[in-house]
């Protein structure tokens, strides 16, 4: 895998890109989702699914996220339906677990509790 992300917003957002060696685009998440950086995520997410079979994004070190980082899925969900391809939410922590949850995110988006989860569904 390569890195192709940095800061969306430094000491808050870390947005880091990867690709798996059969197309499966990572985004790994560390800090908070808000409206600051949910726009640099939107474009990541959204460039990652081109020309990919699917993206997985990792939210293990995911603190807090606000709506603006649900609209964010939910966008970049209908985008991968949109191009054939898929996405998948993996490892959130019990507080952004319990938003994704309430909004009904998990029921929409195939939520896994750990990144290999996701990578391995097939």
């Amino acid at each position: 895998m390569s890195d192709t992300e940095g800061a969306a917003v430094p000491e808050r957002l870390l947005i880091t890109r990867t690709t798996t060696d059969d197309d499966v685009c990572v985004v790994t998440l560390a800090g908070e989702v808000d409206l600051d950086g949910s726009t640099q995520l939107r474009d990541v997410l959204l460039s990652g699914l081109e020309g990919s079979r699917g993206a997985v994004v990792d939210l293990a070190d995911v603190a807090f996220m606000d709506s603006s980082g649900i609209n964010v899925f939910i966008a970049a969900h209908q985008a991968a339906e949109a191009g054939g391809s898929w996405l998948r939410l993996a490892a959130p922590r019990s507080a952004v677990r319990r938003v994704l949850q309430l909004v009904g995110v998990d029921a929409l988006i195939a939520c896994y509790p750990t990144l290999d989860q996701a990578l391995a569904d097939r």
